[in-house]
């Protein structure tokens, strides 16, 4: 149930995962506050032999179900919400947290629209604060969800709809009430006009109907998709009195209207933004609201260098970093501020599944469209080498699609899962059943002989040879590509990949592009190889259509990056989404992973479990840690700190 992310600047991926941004689609995930590291080669995999068992799930436990509607204060996919009717506030907040204070912080890039939720144009990342959602979700339970601008959630028995009554007081910063009739204008303008991930992301959704001023059903077209009531209400609302009057289908241009706890009020286009807190918000006393969005006033300023984003960050320009950055981690953060305890840098432990991360290939591309070809790809990648001589060892080799999680697969499918893949082997690839997925390991001397030799032998078998140190097809035409990036800090990482690749005769140039340029790029397939950032929650669901499914690889703007167009991972997808337990969730999700990682459509990169994040020590923190590591919206100003370190902050300490 989690959004891919876009690949990030330096060098890779930490175990930060954005929560709840879902619903505003994949370009407004940003990289101030997401990114982290890459990963590497997919071996030829070893002899078959003997495995241990693989952990099995827990079964689940027998469950009543309801003879009529369940009215509800929250949601959870399994199970029970952790908090109760009436809780007070989330126990991960400091209820009595101070409001007030200005922050800066950065961004890489640039934006040039305010409406995130179509293809055109490139959205400011900070537009998201704006908006309400009908439910809020915990940042410290696997997917739970609890009433926002709803005051209750009411399902059938049959679990054919979902009802959410709105709460009176809920209002637009204009002071116009929020009612059902914006939450059916949105959905259908979502649907129909937004980003293609929403016409995926709501495809189980039949309609939708406000039945009175402040109740709206959500009617669906089938009672297997167990997440469908959560996805809806993620959706946040939009004003439909005030989009009457404006195209949704342009880049806005303009301040949007939300209902949310901040409102934009100054703005540079492309360089700065600036959001203040909304005074009177009218949530700000709920349970899903107290002790969050504690800050005054919050200014981004864009830099197009992250080398530059970094420099103001140490002159005192910019409050607090996420460092993505293993060489910045070890090298760039001896300064005097830190030494005399101003800045404190911190890599905080994470509670999150971290996906996959790589260099995505684009099977569109008749040059990708054999296997082995891919597979050699992976071979040549060595990932001991570059993590000893470009990130200080911090990284774990990733080796899963479904990364530091219970759907990992693992050695041969055996039992529920067999018996699941058996139903399509005569579409998949023999090694699925016979040879463990497994990486190339190197000695990290740079000296990968081995890798090459198998790539070459892959290679061949797939037609090409090498002629005159080139390698070429029966035709005499060159293997050519190009790896698409979009932060000049990831050549860094790309090059060393590019000389191996040159190695077996391979032409390869790495071209990096501006972000606005990468963006139409990504969306209309544009590209041979690219980063991708897979990112993966506690219980995968609709989101796995978008990043797999052959109806997602033909519409622009998908996030199926790589092309994935299989019957055998579309029926896969399928059996995730109708999963009638846990159990059968995660047998599903691992036979998925299991066929996308024989398929090689990703060169596997690494991951990190923490967050390295570099602050001005100006602020309060809640003592209670949440799954993300950092979450940065239950902070606060501590105005005694902020007295200490803000002086000499000003006289460049």
């Amino acid at each position: 149930m989690a959004l891919s992310m876009p690949p990030c600047p330096p060098n890779g991926f930490g175990a930060e995962r954005v929560r709840g941004m879902r619903q505003f689609g994949p370009t407004l995930l940003t990289f101030a506050a997401l990114c982290g590291v890459l990963a590497g080669p997919l071996a030829a995999p070893a002899p078959a032999q003997a495995q241990p068992a693989q952990a099995q799930p827990t079964q689940a436990q027998p469950t009543l179900v309801p003879t009529g509607p369940v009215r509800m204060h929250g949601m959870a996919l399994v199970g029970e919400p952790m908090l109760p009717p009436g809780f007070k506030n989330f126990p991960y907040v400091n209820p009595d947290a101070p409001k007030g204070g200005e922050v800066s912080t950065a961004a890489i890039g640039s934006f040039d629209s305010f409406n995130p939720f179509i293809v055109r144009g490139t959205p400011a990342a900070a537009a998201s604060r704006v908006y309400d959602t009908l439910t809020v979700r915990s940042a410290d339970e696997p997917e739970a969800a609890y009433a926002h601008l709803a005051s209750a959630i009411e399902m059938p028995a049959d679990r054919m709809s979902v009802a959410f009554d709105l709460r009176p007081e809920a209002r637009f910063h204009d002071g116009h009430p929020l009612r059902s009739d914006d939450v059916v204008w949105t959905f259908n303008a979502l649907r129909e006009m937004g980003r293609p991930f929403y016409r995926q992301y709501y495809a189980d959704v039949d309609h939708v109907e406000a039945d009175g001023p402040l109740r709206v059903v959500f009617h669906f077209k089938n009672n297997t998709n167990r997440e469908l009531a959560q996805i809806v209400g993620e959706m946040p609302v939009l004003p439909k009195h005030w989009w009457a009057s404006r195209d949704f289908t342009k880049p806005l241009t303009e301040q949007p209207l939300g209902s949310g706890p901040y409102r934009i009020t100054r703005f540079e286009m492309g360089r700065t933004l600036v959001l203040e807190r909304v005074k009177d918000y009218w949530a700000e006393k709920l349970p899903t609201a107290i002790g969050m969005q504690n800050f005054d006033s919050i200014r981004t300023e864009y830099y197009r260098d992250a080398t530059v984003a970094l420099e103001a960050f140490k002159a005192g320009q910019v409050d607090w970093r996420i460092e993505n950055s293993a060489k910045n981690w070890a090298t760039a953060y001896d300064f005097p501020a830190l030494d005399k305890g101003l800045v404190k840098k911190e890599a905080v432990p994470t509670r999150l599944p971290n996906g996959m991360q790589g260099y995505g290939i684009n099977t569109r591309r008749p040059l990708f469209q054999d296997r082995r070809v891919r597979a050699a790809l992976v071979e040549v990648f060595d990932f001991e080498w570059m993590n000893k001589n470009l990130f200080y060892d911090n990284y774990t080799r990733t080796t899963s699609y479904f990364s530091d999680s219970d759907f990992a697969s693992s050695g041969l499918p055996q039992g529920d899962e067999l018996a699941l893949l058996e139903r399509f082997r005569d579409k998949l690839s023999p090694d699925v059943f016979t040879k463990p997925y497994k990486l190339p390991v190197t000695d990290g001397s740079g000296n990968n002989r081995a890798g090459l030799r198998r790539a070459l032998d892959l290679l061949k078998e797939a037609g090409w040879s090498v002629v005159d140190r080139k390698l070429v097809n029966a035709r005499g035409e060159p293997f050519r590509f190009e790896i698409l990036l979009r932060d000049p800090a990831l050549e860094r990482i790309a090059l060393p990949y590019v000389q191996s690749l040159e190695r077996v005769g391979m032409d390869v140039r790495v071209r990096t592009v501006d972000a606005a340029q990468y963006q139409r790029l990504i969306d209309s397939f544009d590209y041979d190889m690219t980063d991708v950032v897979i990112g993966e929650s506690d219980s995968p669901g609709n989101e796995q259509m978008e990043f797999w499914s052959c109806a997602a690889a033909k519409m622009e703007g998908s996030t199926n990056t790589m092309g994935i167009c299989d019957p055998a991972v579309d029926a896969l997808v399928g059996e995730i989404l109708g999963a009638h337990d846990r159990v059968h969730l995660v047998t599903a999700t691992r036979a998925l992973d299991r066929v996308l990682l024989a398929g090689s459509y990703v060169v596997p990169q690494w991951h990190l479990s923490a967050v390295r994040i570099a602050y001005w020590d100006r602020f309060g923190k809640p003592s209670q840690k949440v799954r993300s590591g950092v979450d940065i919206s239950t902070w606060w100003l501590d105005t005694a700190r902020a007295a200490v370190v803000d002086p000499a902050r000003r006289m460049g300490q």
